[in-house]
């Protein structure tokens, strides 16, 4: 059923329409920008070496440029995420997408990950950016899910962050409630990941996501009735 204009408008001001393919091309990127500025979408999420076109795009609009960093595995070292964030940032990126050190979390080397996460945040708030923290859900047990929101949400970071998308799996239900009860209602929660449809997205706000990450995001601007 379609949603009314107002819902439609909420729905679109939660979406980071998404482009992380590595085959990804110029004219896909200014094809999703175009999207993003029809729908209002939050932000576009690119790869760090499409940061400079997205902002010269988007420059004036309220859409904002999402940059992921040490993505897709997370393994990169603390101070290189970093700079990583800080280059994206001056190429006009206003939000960070990262991903954590996965196996130090498995390892439960908590100082790593935290320092991981924080090196980040640090890089990305003095400039004002927000930091959405990758966990990839899809690879933890529910106590690790647990543990790296608690990182996140200790080191000031502004959301958690189910997945890459490129993963063994996406966002569930299950995944974002778990988050949501585990940062409180004072931290942003983003489901992303395999999220395809209307009725996906429908099901991700109600499991408490405040950001949804997808490709599909057009499809499921048509489905909830958007002009």
């Amino acid at each position: 059923m379609p949603l009314s204009q107002t819902d439609i408008s909420q729905l679109a001001s939660m979406i980071d329409h998404t482009l992380l393919k590595p085959e990804a091309t110029t004219p896909q990127v200014e094809q999703l920008c175009a999207e993003a500025k029809r729908f209002n979408f939050a932000s576009v999420c690119v790869n760090p070496t499409h940061v400079k076109l997205c902002a010269r795009l988007l420059q004036g609009s309220p859409v904002r440029v999402c940059a992921v960093i040490g993505f897709p595995l997370g393994a990169n070292l603390p101070e290189v995420k970093a700079f990583e964030a800080q280059q994206a940032i001056r190429d006009g990126a206003t939000e960070i997408d990262m991903v954590i050190n996965i196996g130090a979390l498995k390892d439960k080397n908590t100082h790593l990950v935290a320092s991981d996460i924080a090196a980040v945040v640090n890089a990305a708030h003095v400039s004002g950016a927000l930091v959405k923290v990758i966990i990839e859900a899809a690879l933890l047990t529910d106590e690790d899910k647990v543990i790296a929101c608690r990182l996140a949400k200790d080191a000031a970071a502004d959301y958690v962050k189910t997945s890459t998308g490129l993963g063994p799996g996406g966002a569930t239900e299950h995944d974002v409630a778990l988050m949501r009860r585990a940062v409180g209602t004072q931290m942003g929660v983003k489901a992303a990941g395999g999220i395809r449809s209307l009725a996906d997205a429908q099901k991700m706000i109600e499991a408490g996501a405040t950001r949804l990450g997808a490709s599909a995001s057009v499809k499921i601007m048509a489905e909830a009735g958007a002009a």
